[in-house]
């Protein structure tokens, strides 16, 4: 691991020449006090607030100030108002995002995240609205993207800040696909195909749910809302257009990468935490690093930021749209997350009355479905009237009135108190264990993994989240909504997985299962996890007996050394090729470290080999009737059935096995030297056309090609991938992973040290908007300052936000 190095920060200074570094006044309407606020060398805003109201205040406004059109997509979707600007084909993501909207009440949905939660959203409300106000009156200084789409931003209510339409949701399209396999080649064959565990699940189809229902479109309404925004030429003015074949081409390669990487992914994406006690650590006192992996995006999906005023006093990042911060430290202690997978979804079908369409059985009734009429506009199309039904159990998505079926989702997430990450609030004033604990018991959605060190020499983990308790069902296949398969309550988030102080000295969380073998509540637990190549690794590194520096944890987070390949490669060692070169490279692949390294010819051919091996794995094993709907095997059960090909193949195992590990091994050199030429010395890992990186704006394919050169970053070299602890997607691209890192020392914070890729700023034209990509993409990290006068000397800028008269 490397600190950035001091010629970054010289270019980082450069960049920012141009703000001044005097204090200046900006009269603010809204405001009650003054606010200081001072923006470090890295593009971190820390604000100086002297009561409550005006820190939220002005986190919302220079939130929206850095980020406006990320403040207005995230504004569209979650009010389902994108075909008011793209018209008809976003009418599906509107009506989907308003059938699944939380129609709670605000004082008792805002209360649930802090005490004065309704007051701390107003004021961060409040904020974004005032910017919107201000550079509504002047358009010329609107970001280029509203520009572009000849549009302007809107105003924000509390509602926005809760939606939950862009939550780590649960698995009710995975519900919807087990239950088709089921359907196809019955619970038991499917059980073996799929990596379910710690317990054995219920996954016999209720003999009340067709088949021919179940291969309908029948979550239309959930997948549409739940989609990426896609932007194409013709939604911008002209002038910035590009070329529409170009961008045609451009879009299938896209959604090629895309997708490899989202399927092969599906039981890897995730993050890395972990703490250490001070008995493991250098400096005698405990560490925090945090990880968390998404889609990466331009601009990043988190925002630092440092919150100081009488009762808050925190830095770190969240989601830019929501109030506090989800990971970072206060005076106290340092927390991170990883999610925690918890099955809160259920697909629900009814029989449904043939006299009268909108009523569903229920306990021997007939009930009405209650029903929400609405008003979608669409861009250059009439207003359209929609009707929105609901169950007992939550919003229908289909109805087949042939079949006498409707389907609805049953929804934990639709519960008061589960907007994503809102529950940080308490979590940001916390200064013990007990004081985490317990704001952690209020965090709903998304489950996850909290870990907590601190000054006083703590460290501990509770597993988060609303968890239904299930009774004879697993929740992981289509059931009937007649009442005989409810929900029994949630389980309180104080009985989920946790711990304080282990005897190892360390806790790490990367998604995988990490609860205890005999854990009192087993019908709240989930099936479905990730992969533990990446825990594993941790955990193998954090066992070593000897005390870790923090730049060593920051390593770790960057650690490309891939365990899958340490039990694979070994099965080649003395398997005996047909031509001379796959001889040569298997004998190579032996001598090899089994890292991911950027410029490693060895990582190059592993890889390859390894995605091959996987594509021809499940090409064998997954019956063709079931493959649109299983297209991939989880690495963990391939890696199974190599090391005991029995349980795949009944007769001639090892000779089978041996087979397709040649035959893999031949294919993946073929396709280099289709890829990368004759010469192996051209199949290294980390270059433009095998591992790299390039992050691109959601309008950065749209555009012609000097826009292009300024909303997308370059292409940089990677190492690493889905399964090394430095996790960075599956694919060529580095598509997903961590663009947020933060490792923490208890001792001092002015130790912490961490990245946001590609930047701070959504503004193109801001200095702030790729200036940590190359930082990020080298592994390196900057400083984070907390003390005032440590911020001081790091400053680019700073002013103070007065009140307007």
């Amino acid at each position: 691991m490397k600190i950035a190095r001091i010629s970054f920060l010289i270019w980082t200074i450069s960049l920012t020449a141009f703000i001044s570094c005097t204090e200046k006044g900006n009269e603010i309407q809204g405001l009650n006090q003054p606010v200081e606020v001072i923006r470090d060398q890295n593009g971190i805003n820390h604000i100086f607030a002297q009561n409550e109201e005006d820190l939220f205040f002005a986190q919302g406004y220079l939130a929206a100030k850095d980020r406006l059109f990320q403040f207005e997509l995230w504004r569209r979707q979650a009010t389902g108002t994108l075909a008011e600007i793209l018209g008809e084909r976003e009418f599906e993501r509107d009506r989907g995002v308003r059938l699944f909207k939380f129609r709670g009440d605000k004082e008792t949905e805002l209360r649930h995240y802090h005490p004065r939660g309704v007051e701390i959203v107003d004021a961060f409300v409040a904020g974004i609205n005032t910017y919107i106000e201000e550079v509504n009156s002047n358009p010329e200084s609107l970001p280029v993207e509203f520009q572009m789409l000849g549009i302007k931003p809107q105003p924000w209510t509390w509602e926005v800040v809760i939606s939950r339409h862009q939550g780590l949701l649960e698995n009710v399209v995975d519900e919807l696909d087990i239950s088709r396999v089921v359907s196809q080649i019955g619970p038991e064959k499917a059980k073996k195909l799929y990596f379910f565990h710690p317990n054995e699940p219920i996954l016999e189809l209720d003999p009340g749910i067709p088949e021919e229902l179940l291969m309908k479109d029948i979550l239309s309404p959930y997948q549409a809302f739940r989609q990426r925004v896609e932007f194409r030429p013709e939604d911008i003015k002209e002038e910035f257009r590009r070329d529409i074949g170009k961008f045609e081409e451009a879009t299938v390669l896209l959604e090629d990468e895309l997708n490899f990487t989202l399927e092969s992914d599906a039981f890897a994406q995730g993050s890395n935490n972990w703490v250490i006690s001070g008995e493991k650590s250098a400096s005698g006192y405990p560490m925090m690093a945090n990880d968390p992996h998404r889609l990466q995006a331009i601009p990043s999906l988190r925002y630092w930021v440092h919150l100081n005023a009488p009762g808050w006093n925190v830095i770190g990042a969240g989601e830019p749209v929501i109030p506090g911060i989800s990971i970072g430290h206060n005076d106290y202690g340092a927390w991170g997350l990883t999610i925690f997978s918890t099955d809160n979804e259920d697909l629900r079908v009814y029989d449904i009355n043939p006299d009268n369409p909108r009523q569903y059985r229920f306990q021997g009734e007939w009930l009405d479905m209650q029903s929400i009429r609405d008003t979608i506009k669409l861009k250059g199309s009439e207003d359209r009237i929609v009707e929105h039904l609901y169950t007992i159990h939550g919003p229908v998505t289909f109805i087949d009135e042939d079949l006498n079926k409707a389907v609805a989702v049953e929804c934990a997430w639709l519960e008061p108190g589960s907007a994503p990450y809102l529950a940080s609030l308490r979590m940001d004033q916390s200064k013990t264990w007990e004081e985490f604990r317990d704001a952690c018991t209020y965090n709903n959605i998304p489950a996850e993994n909290m870990v907590w060190a601190d000054k006083k020499g703590d460290i501990g983990w509770q597993a988060t989240g609303i968890a239904p308790i299930r009774r004879g069902f697993s929740g992981l296949v289509a059931t009937m909504g007649d009442g005989r398969y409810e929900w029994d309550d949630y389980l309180p988030i104080a009985d989920r997985p946790h711990s304080i102080n282990p005897e190892s000295g360390f806790i790490s969380t990367a998604n995988q299962n990490v609860a205890e073998a005999d854990y009192p509540f087993p019908e709240a637990l989930g099936y479905e996890w990730a992969d533990d190549f990446r825990g594993e690794r941790i955990k193998e590194v954090l066992s070593q007996d000897r005390k870790f520096t923090l730049e060593e944890l920051g390593a770790l987070q960057n650690d490309y050394l891939a365990l899958p390949a340490r039990r694979l490669v070994p099965l080649l060692k003395n398997l005996t090729f047909e031509t001379e070169r796959a001889d040569s490279l298997s004998q190579v692949l032996q001598n090899w470290n089994f890292i991911l390294a950027p410029n490693s010819v060895e990582a190059g051919v592993y890889v390859m080999w390894e995605r091959i091996l996987r594509e021809n794995v499940s090409e064998l094993m997954i019956p063709d009737e079931v493959k649109p709907w299983l297209g991939s095997i989880q690495l963990t059960r391939v890696l199974e059935w190599m090391e005991n090909p029995t349980r795949i193949y009944n007769q001639n195992p090892i000779e089978n096995r041996n087979h397709i590990l040649m035959a893999s091994f031949e294919e993946a050199i073929e396709a280099l030297e289709e890829k990368l030429g004759e010469s192996p010395s051209n199949w290294h890992y980390g270059q433009a056309d095998y591992k790299h990186a390039k992050i691109r704006h959601p309008l950065g394919e749209v555009v012609n090609a000097e826009w292009q050169a300024k909303l997308n970053t370059e292409t940089l070299p990677r190492g690493g991938y889905s399964f090394t602890p430095g996790a960075n997607a599956y694919g060529d691209n580095n598509t997903s992973g961590a663009s947020f890192r933060i490792v923490v020392d208890t001792e001092d914070w002015e130790k912490t040290i961490g990245i946001n890729n590609p930047g701070q700023s959504g503004n193109p034209e801001s200095p702030f908007y790729k200036n940590l990509f190359p930082i990020w993409a080298n592994d390196e990290f900057v400083g984070i300052p907390f003390s005032k006068e440590n911020i001081l000397r790091k400053k680019a800028s700073q002013e103070r936000l007065i009140p307007k008269k």
